[in-house]
């Protein structure tokens, strides 16, 4: 386990030890937060399409040429 991976698991850890209520203002504070949120997005559409197919730069770069 690398240093930020333990460092996460410890933060991960100490907010999961947190009372339900603590837990949802801490999100609520992260969700107030645009980069963090538009993180959060990016996330999420990444995993959404993460099983379609792909093609290489050079290919979509032709294709947008025509």
């Amino acid at each position: 386990m690398t240093t930020v991976e333990a460092n996460a698991e410890v933060f991960w850890m100490a907010f999961r030890a947190l009372p339900k209520k603590e837990r949802h203002v801490i999100v609520q504070k992260l969700l107030l937060d645009k980069e963090f949120r538009e993180d959060l997005i990016d996330i999420v559409i990444l995993e959404q399409r993460k099983n379609e197919p792909a093609r290489s730069l050079n290919d979509y770069l032709a294709e947008r040429r025509k």
